[in-house]
Formats: C-alpha cells, sequence, structure tokens
C-alpha cells in the first residue's frame, strides 16, 4: 500500500458458454407454412387430379360397378325361375302333380326378362369400360344410347317382376273369393325359387334406377 490508496484486483467473469454469444433462433421459413396452405397434388386421389376429368372418371367407375352388381341378381333371378320344378305324389306314384315355371306365363316372361337384361348389361360393360378408361372418348351419343337401354331395361324387369309378383303371391296366401287355394304348402322348393328371383329381379331394378338417375346427371352437364 503506498500513498494510502488501495488498489482493487479486477473482477473475474466466468462464461458459462464457452466464451460465444448464444446463437438466435432460427426465425420460421415461410415455405414450411406455406405447404400447409398448399397440398402437393401427389396426395390427391387419382381419380380427382384433373379437375372435370377426373370426377367423369370416378362417374364411370361407380357406373362400370352397378352394372357388374346388377349382373348378378337378373342371373340368378333367371337360373332360379328356370330351373324351378318340382313333382309331388299323392298317394301313389301314378298319381302326380307337377309344378314347372312354364306353366305360368308371368314365370316364362320373368325369366326372359331377366336373361335380356342380363345380356344387356355384358355387352354394355365394354362401352361403361371404356368410360373409365378414357372418359373424353365416351361422347355424349353413347351416353345417351346408354342411357335409353338403362330405361328400356329397367322397365321390361318392373314389369317382369311386378307380374311374376302377383303370381308368387297367390302360390302362397291363395285367393278366396276365386276359390284359389295356395300351392306352396305342398311346393315348398318350386315357391322358394320363384319368390327368391322375384326379390332379385327388384333388386336389378334398384340398381337400374341408380345408372338412369346418373347417366341423367352426366348427360346434363355436358
Amino acid at each position: 500500500m503506498s500513498g494510502g490508496t488501495s488498489s482493487t484486483a479486477p473482477a473475474t467473469v466466468i462464461h458459462m458458454d464457452g466464451g460465444k454469444a448464444p446463437a438466435a433462433a432460427p426465425a420460421p421459413s415461410s415455405s414450411s407454412s406455406s405447404s400447409y396452405a398448399t397440398a402437393p397434388s401427389g396426395g390427391l386421389p387419382f381419380l380427382l387430379r384433373s379437375g372435370a376429368g377426373g370426377f367423369r372418371r370416378c362417374l364411370a367407375v361407380v357406373d362400370f360397378l352397378l352394372r357388374v352388381a346388377a349382373l348378378g341378381p337378373t342371373l340368378a333371378a333367371a337360373i332360379s325361375t328356370g330351373t324351378a320344378d318340382e313333382r309331388l305324389s299323392v298317394f301313389t306314384q301314378f298319381l302326380q302333380f307337377h309344378a314347372r315355371f312354364d306353366d305360368f306365363p308371368a314365370l316364362t316372361f320373368l325369366v326372359v326378362a331377366n336373361a335380356a337384361a342380363a345380356g344387356y348389361l355384358v355387352l354394355s360393360l365394354p362401352f361403361a369400360a371404356v368410360g373409365v378408361l378414357r372418359p373424353r372418348a365416351a361422347g355424349g351419343a353413347v351416353r345417351l344410347v346408354l342411357l335409353a337401354c338403362d330405361v328400356a331395361a329397367m322397365a321390361l324387369l318392373t314389369a317382369a317382376g311386378a307380374a311374376a309378383a302377383a303370381v308368387v303371391y297367390v302360390a302362397h296366401w291363395g285367393n278366396r273369393r276365386a276359390g284359389w287355394v295356395p300351392i306352396c304348402m305342398q311346393f315348398h322348393g318350386f315357391c322358394q325359387r320363384t319368390s327368391g328371383a322375384v326379390v332379385a329381379t327388384f333388386l336389378a331394378v334398384l340398381v337400374f334406377v341408380v345408372l338412369v338417375v346418373m347417366a341423367a346427371c352426366a348427360v346434363r352437364r355436358r
């Protein structure tokens, strides 16, 4: 100590981060925020990537699948009714009662209508496939022809199903006023086949209704 003054030692500063200043947090880039606003086109379904063309292709796919779905009930109804044949032996084998589909004109009409509708559906599948693969190639004339044929097939199946339903109802319940007795108590297999065919026919009619509505909407959009 000299001259009455005391010397103070300089303060030491200890840096905990090795003498480096803390790095500033990176600012959020605008590209990351904009990635949520605009999704890449690769994430969209294949049928909806091309706008109106994708929508037409989606309708064409549904149309094709509905035609394949309607083919099953029509074939099942035609085969089930066409093979409806049952014999009933009473007392002896020489006295037999026979129930066959061609004994009833309404059931014969049901077989013909379902067979015709099934054949039409098979023939319409290539045109429906063209609408799936090349939506622009399927012109308005083809759509109009398919729409007219769908309406005709729907009307044919509706008429055949209604006529067969009346016969099946009488076979199940009879008619007391006319003196018609029910035959399904004896001919179980025959009635089961014809009843199932009527239900399958109306399922096919329902599918044709959806096809007609879709085709009408597609033609109107064009």
